[in-house]
């Protein structure tokens, strides 16, 4: 690919305390990824097994043994990916990663839909 944009949320992400165990792996995809030239995503599955697909021409990638999640949006034509989420399973999953906006807590639901008196 020939440009892989966002770098720094990969290093701001293996800098935080607990997580340093991400940065081998991730400077591994980020090695691969800039020599891959995909087309589709069935290039991206024969590369990276346990990629997920999502739509939207976004890709889940699994980072040590899938502790972490990585998600990119690709333009193929283009060929540039960008890095749109990394972060633990938790984390992961307070997102949509089809658009990448944080889910609000139920809490916050609520007192927002409150009106006031």
């Amino acid at each position: 690919m020939k440009n892989i944009i966002a770098l720094r949320t990969l290093r701001e992400h293996w800098e935080k305390p607990g997580r340093e165990d991400s940065e081998q792996q991730l400077k591994a995809w980020y090695n691969e990824t800039k020599k891959s030239i995909w087309k589709n995503p069935n290039e991206i599955k024969a590369q990276f097994r346990s990629a997920s697909i999502i739509g939207s021409n976004r890709v889940v990638f699994n980072i040590c043994e899938n502790k972490y999640r990585l998600v990119v949006k690709i333009n193929y034509e283009a060929q540039w990916v960008f890095i749109r989420f990394v972060g633990t399973h938790k984390e992961y999953d307070k997102i949509d990663s089809t658009t990448i906006l944080k889910q609000r807590s139920n809490e916050n639901k609520t007192n927002k839909n409150r009106k006031r008196i």
